[in-house]
């Protein structure tokens, strides 16, 4: 049996890992919300680029927020595991957060892999959005109006892109390429040479793709900082529990 001067340096200790536990575990049960709100945003906000992307793409919004669900479940259990100072309840929410340690690690390194794929992917989807265009209630015509309006751009590489197209024969550039919806006639868009002057020049997958691409080491940093931040809680998790072990075999 441990003396009574040892179990009192002990137990402070287990005092104190249990509100930096709790502390982290709050912080990690926030990051779920955030996850769950990004995974909703990104579904209805960012629903017209992927519509344009790889179907296996389209599903990102919805593994965020499922991801967000199980860091929250997950949280709420660390919170519960820590207030009661149950050593298996410790060591399993260690083992869990091991576990989406190692899953954030490899979505991060596939994400970076196979970005070139997904670039790839969006210019050959636009292309054909461009070829079968005809500015009705068609998903990916109206991803196209949508993203030119926003990110005034035209066509794929450059508004020339449109002569190529089956509609550009009828009615020329979609007007969702102007520059000014009161000055830009059908007769203009019908004219390669009057179209220049009246809408946007660019194309939109340099302005899609650039913009994915100055974002890549934001996600890799965010995704980086996300797996070191789990390390903590695995090693907080893991020396309470070994605490309150040492502090049970002293007592008796």
């Amino acid at each position: 049996m441990a003396s009574p001067s040892r179990r009192l340096q002990t137990k402070p200790v287990i005092t104190c890992l249990k509100s930096v536990l709790l502390t982290y575990t709050f912080v990690f049960w926030v990051s779920g919300i955030v996850l769950l709100a990004v995974g909703i945003w990104g579904r209805v906000g960012l629903a017209v680029y992927f519509s344009l992307l790889d179907e296996k793409a389209t599903n990102v919004p919805f593994v965020l927020v499922g991801a967000g669900t199980v860091v929250v479940l997950l949280g709420t259990f660390g919170c519960f595991a820590t207030c009661r100072g149950s050593t298996w309840m410790l060591k399993l929410y260690a083992m869990l957060l091991s576990l989406i340690f190692l899953i954030v690690l490899v979505a991060a390194i596939v994400g970076f892999v196979f970005r070139h794929e997904i670039k790839t992917s969006f210019e050959s989807n636009l292309e054909l959005a461009l070829k079968d265009y005809n500015a009705t209630a068609n998903p990916h015509s109206e991803a196209v109006d949508t993203i030119q309006r926003t990110l005034h751009c035209c066509g794929v590489q450059n508004y020339s892109d449109w002569e190529k197209t089956e509609y550009f024969s009828q009615k020329g550039i979609p007007s969702s390429c102007c520059k000014n919806q009161n000055d830009c006639s059908e007769q203009d868009l019908k004219d390669p040479n009057k179209a220049q002057l009246k809408v946007f020049v660019n194309g939109c997958f340099f302005l899609v793709t650039s913009t994915m691409e100055s974002k890549m080491s934001v996600v890799a940093g965010i995704s980086f900082g996300i797996a070191c931040f789990q390390l903590i809680g695995i090693i907080l998790s893991c020396c309470l529990s070994r605490y309150i072990t040492n502090n049970q075999y002293e007592m008796v």
